[in-house]
């Protein structure tokens, strides 16, 4: 049983291929995000992404974005159109496999969480995601990022790339220590996992003890999970 693992960012859509214990079966491959990033072109990246990845069985995707039953809801980083886009039904039809989505970030916790007590993973990449998970089962769409945080403004706001390029690499370290520290009495986590691309830009050594910085690749080696109960 192969799982088709696709990972939809704002700036890139990356899939690879794993086997029936999560292993990679393929090289991963990345396709810049269209822009605008409507829908229907995002929907064609991850079918030429399909495609490229040879036979699989089944297709799991992380979406930057509130998901329901395979429903968008929203995508703040992505175009226009997306409130209420079965992009699952759609997925299934175009490729003729089976396919679940969920939130991006929730997707990239399910590869590395423990499974015990309260554990959350943060992403930094084009904006912030958030995943929360309760001995090991996921809370879906808990949209953190698009909080008020500081200022007047979200955290997404706060520690996104715009935002990231625009007030330097020091700045922006110091900001992401803030939301940890704001964070951890909120929802006083066993551990944090920080993934996302943005995230090798910190330095582990300054992190608290039970913040962990993760690989990128779990975005996709998630997806797996999406199909074990």
């Amino acid at each position: 049983m192969r799982t088709l693992c696709v990972d939809v960012g704002g700036t890139g859509i990356k899939a690879i291929t794993v086997d029936e214990t999560g292993q990679a079966v393929t090289e991963r491959a990345r396709i810049e995000t269209p822009k605008p990033a409507t829908p229907e072109a995002v929907t064609a990246v991850m079918v030429e992404l399909a495609q490229q990845q040879g036979a699989f069985d089944r297709i799991s995707v992380g979406f930057p974005g509130v998901v329901v039953d395979g429903v968008t809801k929203t995508a703040p980083n992505l175009g226009e159109g997306w409130a209420g886009y079965p992009l699952a039904m759609e997925l299934q039809r175009l490729s003729g496999r089976p396919v679940r989505v969920a939130n991006d970030a929730g997707v990239q916790g399910l590869a590395v969480i423990e499974g015990r007590g309260t554990e959350i993973v943060v992403t930094l990449g084009t904006g912030m995601g958030f995943g929360l998970y309760v001995d090991g089962h996921y809370v879906p769409n808990v949209e953190m990022a698009h909080h008020p945080f500081r200022k007047g403004k979200t955290y997404e706001e706060r520690v996104g790339d715009k935002e990231r390029k625009r007030i330097g690499r020091g700045k922006w370290e110091k900001r992401v220590h803030q939301v940890i520290a704001q964070l951890e009495p909120i929802f006083n986590y066993r551990v944090l996992y920080l993934g996302g691309g943005n995230s090798a830009r910190l330095d582990p050594a300054l992190l608290p003890d039970n913040v962990r910085v993760v690989s990128n690749v779990a975005g996709l080696l998630g997806g797996i999970r999406l199909w074990q109960g």
